[in-house]
């Protein structure tokens, strides 16, 4: 049965997360079609397209579907479902909000964080904070499924792009409102696709600290910065910088944690990066039990000799 991958964008490109979810949907079935609903996105639908593995994208371009609220999406989503055995996307902010919407809607079960994918019905994905890995299989006429991005490599670019349909868009449901968006600019990497990142923990005792410790080392290794949920609450980074259970999950080809102890939530969240380097004063944090490389020190010491190291 066909398969239908719902694109994450800002309206000008698509998001990594959407090529992660569109390779473990062509494992499912090797053509997908991908909906792309926005507003002036016909760049995002070009660029969908584009990627390998897609025989089909539906555009569906209205001023309600601009900011991708959960509500109005997931009833045109759910107008679709219909058509296919199975709908697909990312395991991020976007689909956490969006997906659930769609399994009610549809009243039936969703599968949620998949990291592996063993046939058209059964499926993989971690519980108790990743500490295991739980075989599913969803016999549901429509299977409803966020994809974990760090877990499939992004499709590449395709040989010849797909088709793009219009889709006709469904009602504004009047259920929600865009306000505002407030972001911090920066020319660092994103952090749930970064290559390498730098991370803090509460131990660096205050948000001018933080900065201060880790802008430099980020900067010199070009690296996305991240924090444990305990900095996020204490004030010292903003909520989209965690890294965790409860935040984003991630898998660069470097991770280094500074002063994060290493609560499971945490490391929930980034143990599966390639090499993990942890810097912390306490010997029997628990960081230590995961890290490839680990250096008991001051971090006031050691953060500033690494960065030196590094310059040389």
């Amino acid at each position: 049965m066909a398969v239908l991958v719902i694109a994450e964008h800002d309206n000008r490109r698509l998001r990594p997360a959407t090529r992660a979810a569109i390779a473990a949907a062509c494992r499912i079935e090797p053509r997908v079609d991908v909906l792309v609903a926005g507003h002036g996105c016909a760049d995002v639908a070009a660029e969908a397209a584009g990627v390998a593995g897609v025989a089909r994208v539906r555009c569906a371009d209205a001023p309600h579907y601009e900011h991708e609220l959960a509500e109005n999406l997931a009833a045109l989503v759910a107008g679709v479902a219909g058509d296919y055995g199975h709908l697909v996307a990312p395991s991020t902010t976007f689909g956490k909000n969006l997906m659930p919407r769609v399994a009610a809607l549809l009243d039936v079960a969703q599968v949620s964080d998949v990291c592996a994918v063993e046939s058209a019905d059964t499926f993989v994905h971690p519980v108790y904070a990743g500490n295991a890995l739980e075989t599913v299989q969803c016999l549901d006429p429509v299977k409803v499924l966020t994809i974990r991005p760090t877990a499939f490599d992004a499709a590449p670019a395709a040989d010849a792009p797909a088709p793009v349909e219009v889709l006709p868009p469904g009602p504004d449901l009047g259920l929600s409102r865009f306000v505002s968006r407030e972001g911090t600019a920066t020319d660092r990497p994103e952090l749930s696709t970064a290559r390498v990142v730098v991370s803090g923990g509460r131990g660096l005792g205050s948000a001018e600290r933080f900065q201060a410790r880790l802008t430099p080392l980020a900067e010199r290794l070009g690296a996305a910065i991240g924090a444990s949920r305990a900095a996020v609450d204490a004030g010292f980074a903003p909520n989209d910088l965690q890294v965790g259970q409860t935040g984003k999950i991630v898998a660069p080809e470097l991770y280094v944690a500074i002063a994060i102890s290493g609560a499971i939530q945490h490391l929930a969240g980034m143990k599966e990066s390639r090499v993990i380097v942890a810097i912390n004063k306490d010997p029997e944090a628990p960081i230590f039990q995961v890290a490839d490389y680990g250096l008991v020190a001051d971090l006031d010491d050691a953060v500033p000799e690494l960065i030196e190291a590094l310059g040389r």
